[in-house]
């Protein structure tokens, strides 16, 4: 199934995954979800990021990916922010970026 977006999407994890490009927003988003269940996090926040990037957001992340290039939010694992980035491939998130 086709995502229908003109652009690859790039996705990570910071601290834990590398910046990695897939051709669909669904790919993407599968992986980016694969990565967050290997981490330690607690359930109400693993639950929180699961519907933030589950199969049923794709329409909300692939609307803000082509009006502004980028969506965000942060795992903490500890004490330890994790920004998480789904971006345009073409525009990586800005130095200093905050997540929403």
């Amino acid at each position: 199934m086709s995502d229908g977006l003109p652009f690859s999407v790039t996705v990570e994890i910071v601290g834990f995954t590398g910046p990695t490009t897939f051709a669909s927003l669904f790919d993407a988003l599968d992986v980016l979800r694969a990565g967050l269940a290997l981490l330690p996090l607690d359930a109400d926040q693993a639950d929180c990021l699961a519907d933030q990037f589950g199969p049923r957001a794709a329409g909300r992340i692939a609307h803000r990916l082509y009006r502004f290039g980028a969506v965000g939010a942060v795992a903490f694992v500890g004490l330890d922010p994790h920004p998480i980035y789904v971006c345009r491939a073409a525009s990586p998130p800005p130095a200093g970026a905050e997540a929403s």
